[in-house]
């Protein structure tokens, strides 16, 4: 049985004279050299895509054989990228300048890789929300930024009534001795609402050792995450 490939989101810097993240740069020039045959190489526009790659001073000769993922190919590319990670391969995306998947279109081959149960991560990224985001492969084109929940249970139950509610996709966090709580609040107001037709995504432990995603219902979660003294971003879907 063929072990299926990761989608791992590599985030780069803004200004094409800025230095690669080390750990980024390290996974690809492994990637680019001793694990060439199982990897591919995705970005966003070829000329700024080849120029960034070969000022981070990573290995010249994969360039000619990116594979381009951006509004005009991503239809194509993700059902061809989704079938190369079911066959074994890895497969590294790289937009322009940014992170990936956040607000681009690559949140569509994120959400095909977490339909077909294959492994999303990302090399190390400040900015927690925006990588949560973009590992979700929610639309997120428009987000409500809810932050942590009031500590009365009342007055949390009234805020995740509000966010099931609302048509766009919510983000709300908490300290990390409360995830259980928290989905089993979120449980409790799901079944008088049905869940409105929202998933639910929890990244945990982001950009270490121990990060797990997971998504579905309250009820699904609250019985596959084991730990549940996490760090943690909840993610409701629009």
């Amino acid at each position: 049985m063929t072990t299926k490939g990761i989608l791992t989101l590599i985030p780069t810097p803004l200004s094409e004279t800025g230095v690669l993240e080390p750990v980024a740069f390290e996974l690809l020039t492994r990637a680019a050299t001793a694990e060439r045959e199982q990897s591919l190489f995705v970005i966003e526009d070829l000329k700024p895509g080849r120029r960034r790659w070969l000022s981070f001073k990573l290995p010249r000769e994969v360039v000619e054989d990116f594979v381009l993922y951006n509004e005009h190919t991503a239809k194509t590319a993700s059902v061809e990228l989704l079938s190369a990670l079911k066959k074994g391969k890895n497969v590294y995306l790289m937009s322009d300048g940014g992170l990936p998947a956040f607000y681009d279109p690559g949140v569509e081959l994120v959400s095909l890789c977490h339909q077909n149960q294959i492994k999303v991560t990302s090399t190390p990224f400040a900015n927690s929300v925006a990588l949560a985001l973009a590992l979700s492969g929610m639309n997120h084109k428009k987000f409500w930024f809810e932050g942590f929940l009031p500590l009365e249970n009342a007055e949390r139950l009234a805020v995740l009534k509000k966010l099931l509610s609302q048509k766009h996709t919510s983000i709300l966090m908490d300290t990390p001795y409360r995830l259980k709580r928290v989905l089993e609040e979120l449980q409790e107001v799901w079944q008088s609402s049905g869940g409105n037709g929202k998933a639910v995504f929890v990244a945990m432990d982001l950009n270490t050792e121990t990060e797990e995603l997971r998504i579905g219902s309250p009820s699904q979660l609250l019985s596959k995450i084991t730990d549940f003294k996490r760090e943690f971003i909840l993610i409701l879907s629009e």
